[in-house]
């Protein structure tokens, strides 16, 4: 009875370990992008729309902080990228973008910290079907660095109506 209810733990601990495989790169090879910013949510929430307004949303949740992109077609962006390389053969490519916006403090100060990560499938042949393909991280780094820039206008922008509202103050 102990050697089956073993058994069992067992079989359940590395059926269970499975799913790790496939995320192994990401945790030991590559960081997933993420930024943290010195803005409010729904500053940050706003920059991110704007910043994926020319991406197809398939779901944007506000309050869970997930905006999540359709599948897009890349086909010939890689297969230029891939034609200096060894693989110059993707029938298909695509990818979706998974955004995730989390509310912090840092002290006293309300900060936020948004996380981008990239799916993307290609597929050789009809044969094989689909499979994951890791990214170079350059569009979510491109898209941490919009957002950025974005908040920080904003943040500029205000700043300088303070200061015009203090001046018409003492004007008056």
């Amino acid at each position: 009875m102990i050697k089956l209810l073993i058994s069992m733990m067992a079989i359940a601990i590395l059926s269970s370990c499975a799913s790790y495989e496939k995320f192994k790169y990401i945790t030991e090879e590559m960081e997933i992008p993420s930024q943290i910013y010195s803005a409010d949510f729904n500053q940050t929430w706003q920059a991110v729309l704007q910043i994926s307004k020319n991406f197809d949303i398939e779901m944007q949740n506000q309050e869970a902080g997930v905006l999540k992109t359709r599948w897009m077609d890349n086909t010939n962006s890689l297969n230029f990228s891939e034609s200096f390389g060894q693989n110059m053969n993707i029938k298909a490519a695509k990818y979706k973008l998974i955004i995730n916006v989390v509310k912090g403090f840092k002290g006293p100060r309300e900060v936020t910290k948004v996380t981008i990560y990239k799916k993307q499938l290609i597929e050789q042949d009809f044969l094989q079907g689909w499979k994951e393909k890791f990214t170079d991280g350059i569009l979510e780094r491109t898209l941490l660095y919009r957002l950025g820039r974005k908040i920080w206008i904003d943040n500029r922008l205000k700043e300088i109506d303070k200061a015009r509202e203090k001046e018409q103050l003492n004007a008056f």
